[in-house]
């Protein structure tokens, strides 16, 4: 039995190699692993390995603290814009451009997320 897995590893085996693995494991989690569903399965085994369940995203390119701290910014300037009463077409105004922003920013994390 190999020893080391990995979460992407274990999402991308059979149910019945799953079965296989927590066959051999004995822990609370994966009790009842006969007629457990795939995702519950990798829950399981996560659990019992202490593996993290759950894919890390890396960011390459861009400074992402930098881009995160300009979204605040437009949300704040989002939120003034909201506060202040008035006329709602001129609010309209205001607020297009910088919820397009605040689009665009969020678009380039997640263009440079791998």
């Amino acid at each position: 039995m190999e020893t080391e897995h990995t979460f992407e590893e274990l999402k991308k085996k059979t149910v019945a190699v799953l079965r296989e693995i927590a066959k051999d494991i004995e822990h609370e989690a994966v009790h009842g692993y006969t007629t457990m569903h795939k995702e519950d399965l990798v829950q399981a085994l996560c659990t019992a390995l202490g593996i993290e369940a759950h894919v890390h995203h890396e960011v390459v390119g861009i400074n992402k603290t930098g881009v995160k701290a300009k979204i605040v910014e437009a949300k704040k300037e989002r939120d003034r814009i909201l506060a202040s009463g008035g006329d709602s077409k001129e609010r309209r105004k205001q607020l297009k451009p910088v919820l397009r922003r605040i689009h665009t920013l969020k678009r380039r994390i997640h263009k440079a997320t791998h």
